[in-house]
């Protein structure tokens, strides 16, 4: 069954990428280098995990991919303008991106700064352009996008991460600081799917998502520290709290959790092999 699940990864992966090559197919505009370096580093984006959650949570739901479509390329523009801006050399200052090298480094740091804002902006003109759901709809992906990427979201969480840097967080801002920059989008994309199904906010599918995402983002966030113990010195990590075997624990019982939110979806069966896949990987 795995196996079947990876594939179904690598064909939404390829779906989303040529969703986000067709939003991004502008040529022969004075200022297309800029367009280039969106394209750069938006349209080859791995595995998708954010778009895959929303094409999903829809399909589960009844919904169509041309509803999800835009929303998910809408929220993987944020995502990749998170990354581009992360590598710059005022915050990780990363050479590379994906086995290649980061924007700033391709397309110089103004060019890369600018790839970022406009993959931003253009993701909430994506959302709302959404032609295949109603405006109510465009309007709550939009507010939502807004919430989960801004101060209150990614955004907050990259700004704790980087006092992190300065001295220790304690363990309630740590927690914090990963529900911000990692789980909020994470959320955000399960709960998009939902959006482009028909189901809003005062729904139990709506709140399902919203669960089954807060659990997935957290467990994904342990595991990654596991596999990377010992490699980050120096470096706040849910190790920092608690026993290797203590994380492991947590993991399980949040995707335990994670996968009751999604039980009574009748068409829940890929996410819910999806959060176990999160939860077992080696890489």
């Amino acid at each position: 069954m795995k196996k079947n699940l990876l594939t179904r990864i690598e064909e939404n992966a390829a779906l989303v990428d040529r969703t986000m090559k067709e939003y991004l197919s502008a040529e022969g505009r004075p200022q297309q280098p800029l367009i280039d370096a969106m394209r750069y580093s938006a349209c080859e984006g791995g595995k998708r995990i954010r778009p895959f959650l929303t094409l999903e949570f829809c399909r589960a739901l009844g919904g169509r991919d041309e509803a999800a479509l835009p929303y998910a390329a809408a929220l993987e523009m944020i995502h990749t303008y998170s990354l581009i801006h992360d590598d710059l050399p005022c915050m990780d200052n990363d050479d590379t991106r994906r086995g290649k090298p980061s924007n700033h480094k391709a397309f110089g740091e103004a060019t890369a700064l600018l790839a970022g804002d406009a993959l931003l902006t253009y993701a909430f003109a994506v959302a709302a352009g959404n032609r295949y759901s109603d405006a109510v709809g465009n309007l709550r992906a939009v507010l939502l996008l807004a919430e989960r990427s801004g101060f209150d979201g990614m955004a907050g969480g990259q700004m704790l991460d980087l006092l992190g840097e300065r001295e220790p967080l304690s363990k309630d801002t740590f927690l914090l600081m990963n529900r911000l920059k990692t789980g909020c989008l994470i959320r955000c994309a399960a709960q998009l799917g939902c959006l482009a199904a028909g189901y809003g906010e005062q729904t139990e599918a709506y709140r399902a998502a919203d669960r089954f995402g807060s659990c997935v983002g957290l467990a994904f966030q342990i595991e990654d520290d596991l596999l990377d113990a010992g490699t980050e010195e120096g470096k706040t990590t849910f190790l920092s709290f608690m026993a290797p075997e203590a994380a492991r624990k947590k993991i399980k019982e949040l995707t335990e959790t994670a996968l009751e939110a999604v039980g009574a979806i009748d068409g829940s069966c890929v996410l819910r092999e999806f959060a176990a896949y999160l939860t077992e990987r080696t890489v």
